[in-house]
């Protein structure tokens, strides 16, 4: 699934590449993905020009004038801006047509994804309203860990991946984030310190920060999407040795979700 720093990435490019365009017309395959398309997208779109991309946790976040687009990606899907007469595939839901023959497609084999119109502020729709704070801005700092880790039992992984605490912290930067926080990601919340805290907090913003700046690297290609430049320390090495102690990586799950870390390191 993409994660925070790959939809940062696809909002940075989407922003550079579709600012100021205009939409020609709306063109809609799947009627539903994870929810249904709006049926009269085509009319709210057509004739109005997208002003500015920006993101909320892992939601894209189109002004289009009158409104907002909120998309999603969902497990499999992404964006990508086309010639005009580039045939649709078979895992290509929507297509958003501009004057200047560009196509803006929406690839999603799991339809998984989302794509939502509101003319509310997107802050306030229900998809969004319950987001918790962004981890790359100074609101999630060690104070903020301590304060809502208190009261909470749940292994502290799962604290890092609630977007209702923290906006976009997926499974993979979570396990990064404690491995380089020396801390075990199945620890309840409640017990970490402060300075544990302080830590984890600094750790989590520079591992999603590292991935955003070796960004050069990301790419995205007709069958398979690649989406995460960095070489990980801990994700997917599950029983490899680790990269600072060499002992045996453990790995279990946690909230359904793969977990490793170094039961040296991590304590």
């Amino acid at each position: 699934m993409p994660e925070l720093p790959e939809v940062e990435l696809t909002c940075r490019r989407l922003e550079r590449e579709l600012t100021g365009k205009r939409i020609e017309r709306v063109m809609v395959r799947a009627p539903k993905l994870r929810f249904p398309i709006p049926q009269e997208l085509h009319a709210l779109l057509t004739g109005r020009t997208i002003r500015s991309v920006g993101r909320r946790g892992k939601y894209l976040l189109f002004d289009c004038e009158t409104g907002w687009l909120i998309v999603h990606l969902g497990m499999t899907g992404f964006l990508r801006l086309l010639p005009g007469t580039t045939p649709p595939g078979r895992h290509d839901h929507l297509d958003i047509v501009f004057d200047d023959g560009a196509v803006l497609r929406f690839h999603d084999p799991r339809k998984f994804g989302t794509v939502v119109w509101t003319t509310d502020l997107p802050a306030t729709h229900p998809l969004l309203a319950a987001i918790g704070p962004e981890p790359l801005t100074a609101a999630v700092d060690g104070a903020y860990l301590f304060r809502v880790s208190r009261t909470r039992r749940v292994a502290v992984k799962q604290l890092l991946m609630n977007a209702a605490i923290v906006a976009g912290v997926g499974n993979i930067y979570a396990n990064e984030a404690l491995f380089r926080a020396g801390i075990s990601p199945d620890r309840p919340a409640s017990s970490l310190s402060r300075p544990e805290c302080e830590r984890l907090a600094h750790t989590v913003r520079e591992v999603l920060q590292e991935s955003i700046d070796q960004g050069s690297t990301y790419r995205v290609e007709e069958e398979t999407v690649a989406y995460h430049p960095l070489d990980f320390d801990v994700y997917g090495r599950g029983k490899d040795a680790c990269t600072r102690c060499g002992g045996a990586l453990k790995e279990i799950r946690l909230g359904n979700r793969s977990t490793v870390f170094c039961p040296r390191c991590q304590t």
